[in-house]
């Protein structure tokens, strides 16, 4: 076995974080809406306006962190290294500049670090709830960061 990589296991039901840029938050509403008895066989959770509007209009239980601009996509990321956040649909708007750009973007950086699974349109969001792997559990790999991070203190 490689020590240079750790499995972990992402469980039958998913942490499900729900994120969507303004202009595409109607589109992220209406897709949850058609999925319901999908994702309330899971945990979900939002950037704060985001989650707000999805639980008023579709009744879905959504636990809200800040908005977007305000720490929400850092809360997020925090709870992807945490191994509380399994799965990511952002609904992201590709053709308006967005203040907090840098924040998205670490957001999908430290997902791709952690290998979480993300859909950022409605297609791929298609694809991924309708997997099989929605109904069982997934191993995957990802870096040993504590081994890692040993071998660099004595290297540094």
């Amino acid at each position: 076995m490689d020590d240079n990589y750790i499995t972990l296991t992402i469980g039958r039901q998913k942490n499900i974080a729900l994120i969507a840029h303004d202009n595409k938050k109607a589109d992220l509403i209406q897709w949850c809406e058609e999925n319901k008895e999908i994702l309330k066989n899971h945990f979900l959770c939002g950037t704060g306006t985001t989650a707000r509007m999805i639980t008023d209009r579709t009744g879905l239980p959504v636990r809200g962190y800040n908005s977007g601009p305000l720490g929400g996509d850092q809360q997020i990321g925090a709870k992807i290294v945490e191994g509380k956040v399994d799965f990511i649909i952002f609904f992201s708007d590709p053709l308006t500049a967005q203040p907090h750009d840098p924040d998205v973007k670490a957001l999908l950086r430290i997902a791709q670090v952690y290998d979480i699974p993300i859909a950022n349109n409605r297609a791929s969001a298609d694809f991924m709830i309708t997997s099989s792997y929605m109904n069982e559990e997934y191993e995957h790999e990802i870096i040993n960061f504590k081994k890692n991070i040993t071998e660099r203190s004595r290297t540094l």
